[in-house]
């Protein structure tokens, strides 16, 4: 069953998506504890060189290492 968020059907609600592009699983966006905005995705590179997907809060909050599914990061789509 669809479910409304502030009064709007589910299907006019844009939302970033994380998905597996392995098995199709898939999470909502996600939200900084400290502000409530949703996270933005990048990417960092480590001393080693390699690049990291990463989701920051948009003011300055702090970064979280982007979530993965079946051994690889999730791709985002908005």
């Amino acid at each position: 069953m669809l479910k409304s968020v502030a009064n709007q059907p589910l299907e006019e609600i844009t939302m970033a998506l994380y998905k597996c592009e392995v098995c199709g699983m898939s999470i909502g966006s996600m939200t900084c504890g400290s502000c409530d905005k949703e996270l933005d995705h990048g990417s960092i590179t480590t001393d080693a060189g390699e690049q990291v997907q990463v989701s920051k809060c948009p003011d300055g909050h702090g970064m979280i290492k982007s979530p993965m599914c079946c051994g690889q990061d999730m791709s985002r789509s908005d």
